[in-house]
């Protein structure tokens, strides 16, 4: 090791002040070769998932931890094997068991073979393991990475046994056919096998190109249980627990599943609960006739101005909310407790809710209070986007001022929307539906909905709050007011 040396990358602090992330996926296996700037893996912080860059070219020779695994700030998670200079003493460590044990084998081992097993680092115990696994049939490796990557996930690494286990696997590897029977399932399959303890690799696939569906986990768990239901009948305590889960066999083989809490859903659910019990909520409700700003939405979609760009009733309930807190600057607002200050803030960072498979998360548009009606567009149309693919940043989710959620989406009427933490007012939106409504003394159908704002009482009173969601819904009743209140 006179020409190359070994570099440890380590979990970053990707937002501000995180302490942990979960690794999501790898994109580079042992062996690979890496450029400075290129993405190794995706990482899930309590805010966003994440890419992360490596900083050096070479050869990577060890990945730290499996997929799915949440790992401390700091901590050592990749090891690359950079050409040139003498490795350090502390990354010439790892890789000292591997000569102990076959002596006649470090001299001539190339930086791919190096004894490394994904999640196992270059712990003693698995010393004469991880070569077996980094000996597998490259072809057979790169024809299976096609089908993976487009599944996005990697099929050994999540199955990985505790480390604790790690002596009683060296049989396994000794089948050369063992690496190329990587099984392929989608991220929510793999979880939903995480969930449930099944090794992917134990069950038959149905699926096309041999991927493994929801139905063959469940499939594979119900034939596990088979056999566990008729051994007890030996025991003289055990049989009376297998009749129960006979009766809700029409509805699922599996009476529960417990599901991690972590990562995006574990910060909502704290920030939730600290804003819940922090800031005294007031919920105040009002229906409002929208039929004339669906027909301006219709009309908008033709203009030119609009072309490319996605044009709904967000879009106009949006502008509402601006001309409103406009009209109110107070409301934008937060409360400072360590100084005893209420901060009015002249800028709108407006949030826009939005439901990920992640869980929920709330981005925001900078300074939305300065942008024109298409350039609002243009930044909704972002935000939502980016969302669904689960590539918002944090810094997106940082700063924001009021919040819109549309709960109508889902059909739901109207709800009563918690705070998003450090803001004084959310508005919800209910969905908007054909009702029969007395217009110009007549009951006519029209187009109906019914908005909700939530606000902090220690600094919203109920008259500022009327009035905000007031103005809200007159603009959407005669849209016409988004020139005269301009």
């Amino acid at each position: 090791m006179t020409n190359a040396s070994v570099r440890e990358f380590k979990m970053p602090d990707v937002g501000e002040g995180l302490t942990e992330a979960e690794i999501l996926k790898w994109y580079v296996q042992p062996g690979d070769t890496v450029t400075d700037g290129q993405v190794v893996c995706e990482v899930e912080t309590a805010k966003a998932a994440v890419e992360l860059p490596i900083p050096y070219d070479g050869v990577v020779r060890a990945l730290h931890f499996p997929e799915g695994t949440t790992v401390d700030v700091g901590t050592s998670i990749i090891a690359v094997e950079v050409a040139g200079g003498a490795a350090p003493a502390q990354e010439e460590a790892p890789a000292a068991p591997a000569p102990a044990a076959e002596p006649e084998q470090s001299a001539e081992q190339p930086a791919a073979r190096q004894p490394v097993l994904v999640g196992y680092g270059v712990a003693t115990s698995s010393t004469r393991r991880r070569p077996r696994k980094q000996a597998q049939d490259p072809a057979a490796q790169q024809a299976a990475s096609a089908v993976q990557s487009e599944l996005n996930g990697h099929g050994a690494a999540p199955a990985a046994p505790p480390a604790p286990a790690a002596p009683v696997a060296p049989a396994a590897p000794a089948s050369s056919a063992a690496p190329a029977q990587r099984p392929l399932a989608k991220p929510p399959v793999r979880k939903l096998a995480k969930d449930l303890g099944v090794d992917l690799a134990t069950v038959t696939p149905t699926g096309p190109d041999g991927v493994i569906t929801r139905d063959d986990v469940h499939a594979a768990v119900a034939a596990a249980q088979a056999p566990q239901q008729a051994a007890p009948a030996a025991q003289p305590a055990a049989p009376a627990a297998p009749a129960p889960s006979a009766a809700p066999a029409a509805y699922d083989s599996v009476r529960e599943t417990r599901i991690p809490v972590k990562g995006v859903r574990k910060a909502t659910a704290a920030a939730m609960v600290g804003s819940a019990f922090t800031a005294p909520h007031v919920t105040e409700f009002v229906t409002v006739d929208v039929t004339r700003t669906m027909k301006l939405v219709e009309e908008l979609k033709q203009d030119k101005e609009f072309a490319g760009l996605r044009v709904n009733p967000l879009l106009l309930i949006a502008r509402a909310l601006l001309v409103a807190i406009r009209r109110n600057p107070d409301i934008n607002a937060s409360w400072d407790e360590a100084a005893q200050e209420i901060v009015v803030k002249h800028y709108v960072n407006l949030g826009i809710a939005a439901a990920t498979p992640r869980g929920l998360i709330v981005p925001n548009i900078k300074d939305a209070h300065a942008k024109t009606l298409p350039e609002l567009a243009a930044s909704l149309g972002e935000l939502v986007s980016t969302a669904r693919e689960g590539r918002t940043s944090p810094s997106a989710m940082q700063g924001g001022t009021v919040t819109i959620t549309n709960v109508g989406v889902f059909g739901v009427d109207t709800g009563t929307p918690i705070l998003n933490p450090g803001e004084s007012a959310i508005l919800a939106v209910g969905a908007i539906k054909l009702q029969p409504w007395v217009h110009k003394g007549k009951v006519k159908p029209r187009q109906v909905t019914t908005l909700a704002l939530s606000f902090d009482h220690r600094l919203v009173d109920g008259e500022l709050g009327s009035k905000v969601l007031a103005d809200v819904a007159a603009v959407l009743e005669q849209p016409k007011r988004l020139i005269t209140w301009a």
